[in-house]
Parts: C-alpha cells; sequence; structure tokens
C-alpha cells in the first residue's frame, strides 16, 4: 500500500483521534503470532538500580511502559487520554469538599494473574510499601499528600490525604500506585531484577542478558477485570542497541512496530516515502526537554549564570538544526498545550541577546568566560542529543561568555551521577506521570524532588504548590501555576528548551496503532491487533 502519515491532532494536550490507517482500530484477531514492538528504551539492573521495575522504584517512562501491561491501578488513563477512569476500582471519587479524603470501591472478584484474590488490604499494602520505602528515584513524591491509608471490609480504600490534592485521582493511575501481592513484594525490601507480577492485562516474562532485560513478552492474563480489553494474545516488547538497528528490524520485517527513539533523519525519510508497507504515525506529545542546574555547585551558583545562559539559548536555531518539524520551542516547564501554560521566559528573556547575558554577568561580578560542562545521556533520549548537546554548545562559546564543553555518558551511569550531584549542569527529558500542570512543576521543586537537586523556594513549596491542587477546575489553579512558572524564569534551577511530537512507524497489517501511545507517551500495547495488509 502506500505510505500514509496519521496525525493525531490534540486538543487542550489531549489526543483526540481522528484517522485510522490499515483497517479499524477495533479490529484485529486477538491471536495469531505475536506482535513484535521495539524500543531503544534500556533495561539494565544496576547498584545503583537494583530494581528497576519495582514499582516503589521504577520512575521513568521505559520501565513504566512495561508496569503499566502488568501491575493494575485504581485508576487509568482512558483511550485518548482526559480524566483517570476507576481501572481495578469499581468506582472513585472524593467523599469530603476539600478534596482530602479519597474513597475506592474495588470491583467484585479481582485476582492477580496467579489466581489469589486482589483486596483492599492489598491496596494499602502497596501504597504503604512505596512511601515506606522512600527509593532513591523518588516515585514515592508523588503519594506525598497520602496521610493514611484505611480500610474497610475486603473492596473499600480510603485514602486520608494531608492536603487538597485535585490531582490524586491522576496519581492513582501511576505505576507506584500499582497493585502488588504481598506474597511476591516484601514491604521493607525492593523486589530485584526484572521479575513482575500484578492483575494487569498481560503477564510477563522477562529474557534477561547479562543485566539487561532484552525482551519483555507479556501473554494475555485470563484472570484480569477491569477498563481495559486487549486486542491481542501476546506483545513481545524488544529493546534495541540503537535506532538505526530497530528500523532495519522494522524493514525486515522481524517487528511489526517501532516507538521511541526513533531519528529525526529516520522519520523525516518515513514522511516522505511514497510506497512503502509501513506507516509512520504522528502525534503530539508531551515530552520536553530542558536543561538542569545543582545550584549548590560553585559554577552555576550565581543566579547570574544561569540568567545568561538563558538569555543566550536559541531555542528556534536549536530545533532547527536538530529536530527540524518535530519539535517546538518551549519557554516554560510547563507544555503549550496544558492549562496552566505561561510563556515566563520569553516574557523575562525575550529573543537571544549576548549583550543582555554579558550586562547580566557583569553586574554580578563574574569573570568571563565562565567555564562549564553540560553533560548528557547517550542512550535514552535518542541518538540526536548528542547534536543537541554540540549546537547548544557552539551557541554558548560564540557568545564569548562562556567555555563550554560536552560529555555523554549512558542512562546507567548518567542517572545515578545526576542524583549524586556530580553534574553542575545537565539534559533532562521529562514524559508526564499525568497530563497536568502540577507534573511539571511539583517533581522538580517540591520536597524530595525526583533531580535531587538542592533549589529550594519556599514560596513554591509552602504556598503556591498546595494552592494549586485545592483547585479541582485546574483553569481557577492558573494563578498559582504561572507564578511558580515565572519564579523558575527569574531563578533558572531549570531551563527548558523544547516541546517534542511523537512518532510510531508500523507495519500495515497492524491494526490500533493509533492508539498504542498516548500524549504521556505510555505504550498501550493492549490496543494492537493483527488485520490484513493492504
Amino acid at each position: 500500500m502506500n505510505r500514509k502519515t496519521l496525525v493525531l491532532p490534540a486538543v487542550i494536550g489531549l489526543l483526540a483521534p481522528v484517522l485510522a490507517a490499515c483497517g479499524g482500530s477495533d479490529s484485529g484477531d486477538k491471536g495469531g503470532d505475536a506482535i513484535v514492538v521495539g524500543t531503544t528504551d534500556r533495561f539494565t539492573v544496576s547498584k545503583a538500580a537494583p530494581a528497576p521495575v519495582d514499582p516503589a522504584w521504577a520512575y521513568d517512562v521505559g520501565t513504566w511502559n512495561i508496569l503499566r501491561q502488568t501491575v493494575q491501578t485504581l485508576m487509568a488513563q482512558p483511550r485518548g487520554d482526559g480524566e483517570p477512569q476507576p481501572e481495578a476500582a469499581e468506582e472513585c471519587h472524593f467523599s469530603d469538599s476539600g478534596n482530602e479524603r479519597y474513597s475506592c470501591t474495588l470491583r467484585k472478584d479481582l485476582k492477580f494473574s496467579n489466581g489469589d484474590p486482589v483486596t483492599a488490604k492489598d491496596v494499602k499494602f502497596s501504597i504503604d510499601r512505596a512511601l515506606s520505602l522512600k527509593a532513591d528515584s523518588g516515585v514515592f513524591a508523588l503519594l506525598s499528600t497520602v496521610e493514611l491509608v484505611e480500610t474497610k471490609g475486603d473492596r473499600e480504600v480510603i485514602f486520608h490525604l494531608n492536603s487538597p490534592d485535585a490531582t490524586f485521582p491522576f496519581k492513582l493511575s501511576t505505576p507506584v500506585a500499582g497493585i502488588v501481592n504481598p506474597d511476591d513484594y516484601e514491604k521493607g525490601k525492593l523486589r530485584e531484577g526484572f521479575q513482575v507480577d500484578g492483575s494487569g492485562p498481560y503477564t510477563l516474562d522477562s529474557e534477561v542478558k547479562g543485566d539487561q532485560l532484552v525482551k519483555a513478552v507479556f501473554t494475555k492474563n485470563p484472570n484480569y477485570k477491569g477498563l481495559l480489553k486487549p486486542k491481542n494474545d501476546k506483545v513481545v516488547l524488544k529493546s534495541f542497541d540503537d535506532a538505526n538497528a530497530m528500523n532495519t528490524a522494522l524493514q525486515d520485517g522481524d517487528i511489526d512496530l517501532m516507538t521511541r527513539s526513533m531519528t529525526p533523519a529516520q522519520i523525516k525519510k518515513l514522511s516522505n516515502a511514497t510506497d512503502s508497507k509501513i506507516d509512520l504515525v504522528e502525534m503530539p506529545g508531551l515530552e520536553i526537554r530542558y536543561l538542569g542546574f545543582n545550584t549548590g555547585a560553585s559554577s552555576v551558583k550565581t543566579k547570574a549564570v544561569r540568567q545568561a545562559m538563558a538569555q543566550v539559548i536559541n531555542r528556534g536555531e536549536l530545533i532547527s538544526k536538530v529536530y527540524g518539524s518535530q519539535a517546538d520551542p518551549l519557554f516554560s516547564m510547563v507544555p503549550a498545550t496544558i492549562t496552566g501554560h505561561s510563556n515566563s521566559f520569553f516574557n523575562k528573556y525575550g529573543e537571544p541577546s549576548t549583550g543582555k547575558a554579558k550586562n547580566l554577568l557583569s553586574k554580578a561580578g563574574i569573570t568571563t568566560p565562565v567555564t562549564l560542562t553540560l553533560h548528557y545521556t547517550t542512550d535514552h533520549y535518542g541518538s540526536a542529543t548528542k547534536q543537541e548537546f554540540e549546537v547548544l554548545k557552539k551557541q554558548l562559546n560564540a557568545s564569548g561568555l562562556f567555555d563550554v564543553t560536552v560529555k555523554g555518558a549512558p542512562w546507567d551511569k548518567f542517572r545515578p551521577a545526576e542524583m549524586k550531584g556530580d553534574y553542575d549542569v545537565y539534559g533532562m527529558g521529562w514524559f508526564p506521570d499525568f497530563p497536568d500542570a502540577d507534573n511539571y512543576l511539583a517533581p522538580f521543586l517540591d520536597k524530595d524532588n525526583t533531580l535531587g537537586s538542592p533549589y529550594a523556594n519556599s514560596d513554591i513549596r509552602s504556598k503556591l504548590i498546595p494552592e494549586s491542587r485545592r483547585e479541582a477546575d485546574r483553569l481557577a489553579a492558573s494563578d498559582s501555576l504561572t507564578k511558580m512558572q515565572d519564579i523558575i524564569a527569574d531563578d533558572v534551577p531549570l531551563l527548558p528548551l523544547w516541546q517534542g511530537k511523537q512518532y510510531i512507524a508500523t507495519r500495515d497489517d497492524i491494526t490500533g496503532a493509533e492508539w498504542a501511545i498516548n500524549s504521556s507517551s505510555t505504550l498501550q500495547l493492549w490496543e494492537l491487533g493483527r488485520g490484513v495488509s493492504e
């Protein structure tokens, strides 16, 4: 068939699919050969990350995509995004007027994949476990508003919150709130390795080589009861060393679909193809990229240094040279399509200006050029990251105000070093836990933040974050959200760069590809089926 590009538009940050290719999106034979999906995500066990797929530890898009297939949560994001809906729960609701008490009733006869019943006590165990383990990944902070988990009988769970939190239903849809069996997961210890057991739509068999998971085999769970309706019996997720190897496997028919991370060149080539057995699916995304600063490090401790970098960096040029039409400049940590977004960095710094940057440094008494190393991960966000950092280096050095070098490291080395504060300046990406402005601010700015950052602003932590969470109407929270974004633009503990689109490439006998990934980059493998190629 002729290649088609499927474009799924965003409406207020949500996906609204309008076109399907290669048969209806609800088709698929629920049987036949396993559907094989390629990814460049790496899954590694190390001393720093001994339990990468334990819900109490995992906190990156790759490991969460394994857990979302296997471990059930009380709530889940529905097809096409939107407000979370009951998943393991039959129903959930705030049972007070102040958004401080949240009650859920489990579905009847819910079972783990081994046949054990899932009870309210298991939910309490799972939440209490994640909070008490306080894993170094920082994922437990998503549950920071939980004061007490109460159970009534086998099916009712009541969450007593320490402060109002209108975003709590979203948090119950994230893997850290996944329900685990106490027989498989110890209360006081992380589950090391790559074993996962739960009550989700699939069971997991892991193929491991050395310290890496190279293949995850998801088999339909016959005991599953929930919101999702799997359209296949088996999906294999295969990890590749790089995007070129993944693309070759797709072209040769060894895999049926490839997801993140494809290179800009691959995306452009597929987009321009005129005759192919492969479809390119383009959709809006809520992924962002940014620079983080260890604000306690001597080289960037003075705010003026960080402000000068914000004044020099040219986002438009960066995107043009590296990503083309596949990304857009971002002037806030909150993407433009999310309610509460403000162009705070553009409002403060305007167009790039070496003169203004020089003035900032001069007033602060900073001797130039400022010597810096920008650190990036070589394998977590795709091969284009290296080129991106070379462009940033060139921009900063061309100003004459900085003497920048760049240095890359694999994710299993990069992430622990960043968390320990070894890097003064580092590049990071963010795939939201849920599509709300709170999730682009609190994880980086609150106590126990995911970056291990020493930056602390008392107004943000004690006033603005709690204030914004009181508002169930997220538009009503905009004032608090805007103030936080303005503080970030002034203090620059973080420097937003761009917001990206998402792409999937799929062979034309695969159905449901337009639903296979949501705006938060969650793989929804249960949507995939095998139809008839055209």
